[in-house]
């Protein structure tokens, strides 16, 4: 050997990203099937028929409501230990009477 290395290393195509034969065409970019206006949209739905709906609110919920109570100037809408549904319910209340 003449004291250079040699790189054993070689590089590979990338992979091909192309969508496979049977997958649906994309169609419009800015179509949101969850979004839809459909009666079967799943963006609404009352809180009382959650799944999770008798779990203690989230963090965020819990936030939010504290901000939008005193926002409102009704502390009395925040307590600690509300379930979920009824979290957002007050949280929907809010935020109508402030107009968002």
């Amino acid at each position: 050997m003449n004291g250079t290395a040699m790189s054993s290393s070689t590089t590979s195509p990338a992979p091909s990203r192309s969508a496979p034969a049977d997958a649906a065409p994309r169609g419009d970019a800015d179509h949101n099937p969850k979004l839809g206006q459909d009666s079967g949209s799943n963006t609404v739905k009352d809180p009382g028929d959650w799944v999770s709906g008798d779990e203690p609110m989230t963090g965020a919920q819990a936030s939010y409501l504290k901000t939008l109570s005193e926002e409102a100037r009704m502390p009395d809408a925040f307590e600690d230990g509300l379930s979920k549904a009824e979290a957002s319910r007050r949280i929907d209340a809010l935020k109508q009477q402030l107009g968002r």
